[in-house]
């Protein structure tokens, strides 16, 4: 049985335009799945309608279905607020693109991190302390102390991200989204991200659907993927398939583009080497 299935999902905005149109898919529990798609593609959306954050206005139609232990399938689609905040870290969780928004800036890291451990496991004290410093130890967070102590702005991007991604796992989530988590950093920065997530997944065998606009980087790290354009699937199958012979127009162009690109970083390497 699947960890998650989408099926004919839509969202509409609040002036009646259909923002993503009949999509479908699955994640297995302990896979990974990526969409892929240009900005305004719907793939953002796709992850705040799993988890049941659509912005005021928009609505969703189809269903959304989670595995949840306890309590079998649940429907996320017109779902209660009680019970998605039920689901919501323990079930599934989310990374989003840009931690300096997702953090509360007035609140110290140390505090935002314990909250969902608190709240998970009923941890307090020293426990809890314990617990805090584990969590940012686990991302690779040096200096741990200093970092809880610390508001979010006086951190680096990288180190809000490992934040987010310490949030994230704190209840041990069976599906972990990753909507664009490396997009907001430079290159080095995203390397070493995206090398934590996937040895974190590994670790946790977490579902992992990882969301982003960029096929290399995306295929790097998923099994399997859906191109989404102007909210429509357009293409899906396992990377290798897609990669090597995609057979739909702006999947070709994917393709390509990230060849080109591929190409030219070779071609600087060379030069840089000559």
């Amino acid at each position: 049985m699947s960890l998650l299935e989408v099926a004919g999902l839509g969202v509409r905005s609040a002036d009646g335009r259909d923002l993503i149109s009949d999509l479908s898919f699955t994640v297995d529990a302990g896979t990974r799945f990526g969409l892929i798609g240009e900005s305004g593609s719907g793939k953002s959306l796709t992850a705040l309608a799993i988890m049941g954050l659509l912005p005021p206005g928009m609505t969703a139609s189809g269903s959304v279905t989670l595995d949840v232990p306890g309590r079998g399938r649940t429907e996320i689609v017109g779902a209660g607020e009680r019970l998605l905040n039920r689901l919501r870290g323990r079930t599934t969780s989310v990374v989003f693109q840009e931690p300096l928004t997702a953090l509360d800036p007035l609140m110290r890291i140390g505090h935002q991190v314990a909250e969902p451990l608190r709240r998970a496991q009923g941890l307090r004290g020293r426990a809890l302390k314990t617990a805090v410093t584990a969590a940012l130890e686990e991302v690779r967070l040096a200096e741990p102390d200093r970092i809880a102590r610390a508001y979010p702005h006086e951190i680096s991007g990288g180190q809000r991200q490992r934040v987010a991604i310490a949030m994230a796992l704190a209840c041990r989530p069976a599906l972990l989204i990753a909507d664009e988590p490396t997009t907001a950093l430079d290159v080095t920065v995203q390397a070493e991200i995206l090398a934590l997530l996937d040895g974190l997944v590994s670790a946790h065998s977490m579902a992992l659907l990882f969301i982003g606009h960029d096929l290399a980087v995306v295929s790097g790290i998923t099994d399997h993927v859906l191109i989404l354009k102007d909210g429509k699937a357009v293409e899906s199958g396992a990377v290798l398939d897609v990669v090597n012979a995609p057979r739909h127009p702006y999947a070709r162009e994917l393709v390509g583009s990230a060849r080109e690109l591929d190409a030219a970083l070779d071609r600087l390497g060379e030069g840089e080497r000559s």
